[in-house]
């Protein structure tokens, strides 16, 4: 339902270029705190498997940079594309700045699964959008293939390491994502109210006080004025 507005969100080759850097960001983020997933755990199947997954995030980082440089520089001008619209078309979440050290084995995969799920049915609706862009197309489509490798494998080990308690995680992981969505909406609300607040003041309350001070500008003498003397120090000397 939503593919003609992919496809026209992913037309304008200066926004595609921009959302191919926020893409890239956000995967090589995620790298680094698979990285350190991978320095916390104490099992030995995990810490090679994550492993392996910051190796995939960090070469998805270099092909949309790298797609996203070439981009860049083809554009004539650079005066368009300036509306990312990243609610419509959003990337990988990664893991969403979570704490890494603070969760188990168990809940990050659980966080993991969920988020790849999401990115590859993001990276899916983007390939079929990218049609007339067969160069791009093919870098989701690459990086496509790891999310369905990354979304398989952390339910895997996920079910071998809590068999019983995998359908608990999964929830508590879900309510954290919608949690953190929420949050992120309230703080987009936030900054817009703000902006309306302080337009409304500069306009409504500024011009009285703009308006009090041109009156009473106008009774002052041009010119300087002359001070009586008085009895104390005065400007005449230092002392």
């Amino acid at each position: 339902m939503f593919l003609p507005l992919h496809r026209w969100i992913w037309r304008d080759p200066q926004r595609c270029a921009r959302k191919l850097f926020a893409f890239a960001e956000t995967e090589a983020d995620g790298g680094r705190d698979l990285v350190r997933a991978a320095e916390l755990t104490q099992d030995a199947t995990l810490r090679r498997l994550f492993t392996v997954h910051a190796q995939d995030e960090n070469r998805h980082a270099e092909l949309f940079r790298s797609r996203a440089l070439t981009l860049m520089r083809a554009l004539p001008d650079r005066s368009a594309g300036f509306v990312q619209l990243n609610w419509v078309a959003p990337g990988e979440r990664g893991l969403d700045d979570l704490r890494v050290h603070a969760e188990t084995d168990a809940s990050l995969l659980a966080f993991l699964h969920l988020s790849e799920r999401s990115a590859a049915g993001h990276f899916a609706t983007y390939v079929e959008a990218l049609k007339s862009d067969p160069l791009t197309r093919s870098v989701f489509k690459e990086v496509l293939e790891d999310e369905s490798f990354h979304m398989n494998y952390t339910l895997a080990q996920l079910n071998r390491i809590a068999p019983k308690g995998q359908k608990a995680f999964l929830w508590k992981a879900r309510l954290g994502r919608l949690w953190k969505g929420y949050l992120r909406v309230m703080s987009a609300i936030a900054g817009k109210m703000g902006t309306v607040i302080l337009a409304l003041q500069y306009f409504i309350l500024l011009p009285p006080f703009a308006f009090l001070a041109k009156r009473a500008a106008r009774r002052e003498p041009a010119g300087w004025t002359e001070v009586k003397e008085q009895n104390g120090p005065t400007l005449k000397s230092q002392y």
